[in-house]
């Protein structure tokens, strides 16, 4: 066993602890660390979807621009490592080793009885490391709501707050208003928010940044897109007009995280960071963020993509009545416990032909025979007293369940043909086994 699976044997335990919202913990590392975390200059990114997107872009923005940019999000796919970046270059094995060596240490000479949360501690590698590298800035993502959250320790130059919707209900609140509050905790007094959201919870940000005398930027209002073709727009900011600018990820949504990207662009830059048109026309036609409507393969088509909530389901659904209408479409649906799962997958199963159902490797997977129940459910209704269109029954046939991700490619495999369409979806954690291993089955 090599030191760095040791290290993330170590790591992974603290899992036991759960999630402890609250800022004690973090306080108290960092503190023994010397608060690196002052000494950087960071932008906040909180949101219900599209935080990685609009971080992977910043990133590929800035660094194409000349600076050393830190980036921090959560979870990673495959690797640990995916989650700490500088300059789209992953943290390695090596320093992860010596970092949590180093943390470790301090906190078990100062108290080896006290616990921390697995977040806790990633967090603090993340400030460690990009203060040790002396980066220019650093995109730092919210691992759950903000208020509360382990990453809500920095003083940031800006704060985003992506969209809002019903997501992590059993800890944020379980209706909009609540969860927008939560949302809005990054928010520091002065500092400029730019934000996606709408509605109701766009009015609960609003307040907020009011109260906090926070200057704030709201899509649709103070910027806007119009979309010229697919990854395709044009960009009217606040005071800065681009035209055809094109986006590297697939989705109209991307081209709104993308309009979000942009405008703190535009932020930063009068902060100091000289980021011009032509490094921001290249970071966006270059940026990657694997597991958003990512292909993996070609004949059949496989997609993978981290839909995990309503809203992301309704945004998936959104792209496939306009994308691949041809194709017969073959759902993986592996999905947590704590999820709308019903929801979700009433969203987007009229669109399905076959349905395999799975249970990735966690203990926060939805039984399979939950789901088994839904299906039965589901096809009990009688379409013809529903006026909902997505109510229509799937023939048990084409209804199969695996207990494993492997297990569900393969079922795949083994009934698609070349003209297909394989969607992976329901959870990071799922479409995270199935990048490792794609290759070894397709």
């Amino acid at each position: 066993m090599s030191i760095f699976n040791d290290t993330l044997r170590y790591l992974f335990s603290l899992e036991k602890f759960g999630i402890v919202f609250g800022l004690e913990n973090i306080r108290w590392i960092l503190d023994l660390l010397g608060n690196p975390q002052k000494e950087l200059k960071c932008i906040h990114i909180a949101g219900t979807n599209g935080k990685g997107s609009v971080a992977s872009m910043l990133s590929h923005i800035i660094k194409d621009s000349g600076y050393r940019v830190g980036k921090y999000t959560s979870p990673h796919l495959v690797s640990f490592t995916e989650r700490i970046t500088i300059d789209e270059k992953e943290i390695t094995e090596e320093e992860v080793v010596e970092l949590t060596a180093f943390i470790r240490k301090r906190i078990e000479q100062k108290d080896n009885k006290r616990f921390f949360t697995f977040f806790d501690f990633t967090t603090s590698i993340a400030f460690e490391y990009f203060f040790r590298e002396k980066i220019d800035i650093a995109l730092i993502e919210v691992g759950m709501g903000g208020r509360l959250d382990s990453t809500n320790i920095i003083s940031p130059v800006a704060c985003v707050i992506t969209n809002i919707s019903l997501d992590h209900t059993e800890q944020l609140g379980d209706n909009i208003i609540d969860i927008a509050y939560e949302k809005a905790g990054i928010i520091k007094d002065g500092v400029p928010v730019i934000t996606g959201a709408d509605r109701d919870a766009l009015t609960v940000i609003e307040r907020v940044a009011n109260i906090k005398k926070s200057p704030l930027f709201s899509i649709g209002k103070d910027f806007w897109i119009n979309k010229k073709a697919d990854g395709v727009m044009d960009y009217n900011g606040l005071k800065r007009q681009l035209k055809d600018i094109k986006v590297n990820l697939a989705g109209d949504h991307q081209l709104v995280n993308a309009a979000i990207a942009l405008c703190v662009s535009e932020v930063i830059s009068e902060l100091g960071f000289a980021l011009e048109e032509t490094s921001i026309r290249k970071g966006l036609s270059g940026v990657t963020w694997h597991g958003r409507l990512e292909i993996v393969k070609e004949n059949p088509v496989v997609i993978l993509d981290g839909a995990h909530n309503c809203e992301g389901m309704h945004t998936l659904t959104q792209y496939f009545t306009s994308h691949y209408t041809e194709k017969r479409k073959i759902l993986i649906f592996g999905v947590m416990k704590d999820k709308a799962y019903k929801e979700m997958l009433e969203e987007i199963l009229h669109l399905i032909d076959t349905v395999i159902f799975t249970k990735p490797n966690t203990e926060r997977a939805l039984p399979l025979e939950a789901l088994n129940a839904f299906i039965y459910s589901y096809n009990l209704r009688d379409s013809t007293k529903n006026s909902d269109p997505i109510a229509e029954p799937i023939n048990h046939t084409n209804v199969f369940y695996t207990q494993d991700v492997k297990a569900a490619l393969e079922k795949a495999k083994a009934i698609a043909d070349n003209n297909d369409l394989i969607l992976i979806t329901g959870s990071l954690y799922t479409i995270g086994e199935a990048r490792q291993i794609i290759d070894e089955i397709f």
